[in-house]
């Protein structure tokens, strides 16, 4: 498909993200000596900032290529939900299946970061199950809306939301309306997407999943890809491997894209951006080639911003021409 059609189909794309919303906070300034009173850099804050990470993270990632993003999560009932509500509603972000779970915090994610460089995390989270009545409550109103979208996205951060009934019933929903599924899995839960139009672990998750601890080379990265699509019964598995790049296997094809050139400076985010723009693809049914090269893209246009921002179209856009994504997938 051509790139310029390609970003006019994203902007008619609605979207449900279903999963782990949370906040990322930064606490940035300077370093120029070490506590006195144990071996710490002293930070002299410059700056406080907070952003939309993990679930909300990928709509905005969403959003920011034009599509229309819906939120169905949960958050905690307090001032970082109020917060994390309100960084949504102001990103153009759907919000009225952000659901309360009252046996909660809202998940916040604070990263200390001094001289450009993170230097501690702390993170506020209470990552228990969802009780019955809140999976209802998220159940439906994902059935509310699941015949208004083109495709589903689960992201899985193994924060309590995703469990494996609500997994299971949300997958029967969308076979029925016939809506594509993308998975971006964690450990926990990770063979409960059974059937899924594109699964996307990276490499760590895919070999932690089966049970690998040595190093694979990239001929045995795809067998064990292979391995997990056929254990899943998904279409294809599309997976991230740092500096090698991308990689996508299918019952017809394997798709292997080195990564491009990049000054790395936070990977933090990268794979929802990589997430965001599969998940078009998938919707607007292009090529796995296609898939690939924009997401690998959007990847290491990410990494070469420090803190999780979504990705810039309009750079993902010229890149893609620059590279004549169109002609060559």
């Amino acid at each position: 498909m051509n790139i310029n059609r390609l970003f006019k189909e994203f902007e008619n794309t609605k979207v449900l993200v279903l999963g782990d919303v949370m906040i990322d906070a930064y606490f940035t300034g300077d370093v120029s000596r070490i506590s006195p009173e144990a071996p710490v850099p002293i930070v002299n804050l410059r700056g406080k900032e907070q952003r939309l990470g993990g679930a909300a993270n990928v709509a905005l990632n969403l959003k920011s290529l034009g599509a229309e993003a819906i939120i169905c999560a949960i958050k905690g009932n307090d001032a970082d939900g109020k917060t994390l509500k309100e960084l949504c509603e102001k990103a153009g972000l759907v919000t009225h299946a952000l659901i309360n779970d009252y046996s909660r915090r809202t998940t916040v994610k604070t990263r200390i970061i001094g001289n450009k460089h993170q230097l501690l995390r702390i993170d506020e989270e209470d990552t228990h199950d969802i009780t019955e009545s809140v999976e209802e409550l998220v159940f439906q109103a994902a059935k509310s809306l699941i015949g208004q979208v083109d495709v589903l996205i689960f992201q899985d951060y193994n924060k309590g939301l995703l469990s494996t009934t609500l997994i299971a019933r949300v997958i029967q929903l969308c076979k029925q309306h016939n809506v594509p599924m993308v998975v971006d899995p964690k450990f926990s839960n990770f063979y409960e997407y059974q059937g899924v139009s594109l699964f996307k672990p990276n490499k760590k998750e895919l070999t932690q999943a089966e049970n690998i601890v040595e190093k694979l080379s990239l001929n045995d990265i795809k067998k064990v890809a292979n391995t997990v699509r056929k254990k899943l019964s998904a279409e294809r598995i599309m997976t991230t491997l740092s500096e090698d790049g991308v990689l996508i296997v299918s019952a017809e094809d394997t798709i292997h894209l080195p990564a491009h050139a990049r000054k790395i400076l936070d990977v933090s985010g990268a794979g929802d951006s990589v997430l965001s723009v599969a998940a078009l693809c998938v919707a607007c049914g292009v090529s796995d080639e296609t898939t690939a090269a924009l997401s690998n893209l959007a990847g290491g246009i990410v990494c070469e911003q420090v803190g999780v921002v979504p990705i810039d179209r309009d750079l993902l856009f010229s890149e893609a021409m620059e590279l004549d994504v169109s002609e060559k997938y």
